[in-house]
């Protein structure tokens, strides 16, 4: 063979077969010479490209040429839907959390200090939301707390009455804690979310730049929603006829919750003036002292021996937190 020299390829395919399924290369591949010149370089190409094709494979099994398209019909709904106020989809988003995130929520408000047990404890509740909050977890801790402020205050109503008659359960302790609960889960946080949209705003239109700190509306929520979790523990054992440590049991929970809000509110509150700032986390110190004095008072009576005793102020104290609440 000439160095310059190129050949041509000829498949001799047997007409009576009519696909290449039957080919053999060593009958039927001619090499002819050509006139057209090859370089070198291209002459080992050329045989790696033949090595390449299986002439013994079925036409079958060949791809059409369909397979190769990119072309992908439309769907006939759109990947982004929006959703509307008035659909289920839309309240279903803030239900879409799993067991284990719920508990580790849980875990933090219970915990709110700074532990070596916990990875994530020096992380702020917001930061551990990962901005998918949730409304499964606020719903059914509220829920818990409600029934058993009923249960636990029902056992303290029995121990403080006197056994000579039949007691009667008191239903309206269980309206009583849905709504105390369910109000305060349900309208502080949205006053909280308005007050810092209104004085954010105020703030940016004064200083001409924005603020440091945001939360919305469902932030405000799931915060205030599992800040109630301590209730439960708080509740289970506050039934005690002994009084100071029903008092130590309720100001170990307000402790504890007015933490972990005050805790995760000041990266928020400080994008502010400092005394809007100041304002602001006293409110929700007023409110949630407020909270704990209604559960202490309202569903864990004192003994009857310590009820003779109790001064006239306390028990005014009683009747208006009772009348507030329409009990």
């Amino acid at each position: 063979m000439a160095n310059n020299r190129g050949y041509d390829v000829v498949v001799d395919v047997d007409d009576h077969e009519g696909d290449l399924g039957h080919t053999d290369l060593q009958e039927d591949l001619e090499f002819h010479s050509s006139s057209t010149a090859l370089n070198p370089l291209q002459k080992p190409l050329l045989l790696r490209l033949l090595t390449l094709i299986d002439f013994n494979e079925p036409t079958s099994k060949f791809p059409s040429s369909a397979a190769h398209t990119n072309f992908h019909p439309p769907s006939s709904s759109p990947p982004n839907s929006k959703r509307y106020l008035w659909t289920l989809s839309f309240y279903a988003q803030f239900f879409d959390v799993d067991t284990t995130a719920v508990l580790s929520r849980c875990l933090h408000a219970l915990l709110p200090f700074p532990n070596p047990l916990i990875r994530s404890s020096h992380q702020s509740f917001l930061d551990i939301l990962d901005g998918n909050p949730d409304l499964y977890g606020p719903f059914w801790i509220a829920t818990t707390v409600v029934f058993i402020l009923f249960l636990t205050g029902t056992i303290s109503h029995y121990l403080a009455s006197h056994h000579d008659k039949a007691f009667i359960y008191n239903f309206r302790l269980l309206s009583g804690a849905a709504g105390l609960v369910y109000g305060y889960t349900a309208f502080v946080p949205v006053g909280l979310w308005g007050a810092l949209k209104w004085f954010n705003r105020s703030s940016s239109a004064t200083l001409g730049e924005a603020t440091s700190g945001s939360i919305n509306l469902i932030e405000c929520y799931a915060l205030y929603g599992y800040s109630n979790a301590i209730w439960i523990p708080v509740a289970l054992i506050s039934w005690s006829p002994i009084q100071i440590l029903n008092y130590v049991f309720v100001a170990v929970g307000f402790a504890v919750s007015v933490v972990f809000l005050t805790r995760n509110l000041w990266p928020v509150v400080s994008g502010s003036e400092a005394k809007v700032s100041r304002g602001l986390l006293i409110a929700v110190v007023g409110l949630h002292a407020g909270l704990a004095i209604a559960i202490k008072f309202l569903f864990f009576a004192a003994s009857p021996a310590a009820k003779n005793n109790r001064g006239d102020e306390a028990e005014k104290g009683e009747k208006m937190v009772r009348a507030l609440l329409g009990m």
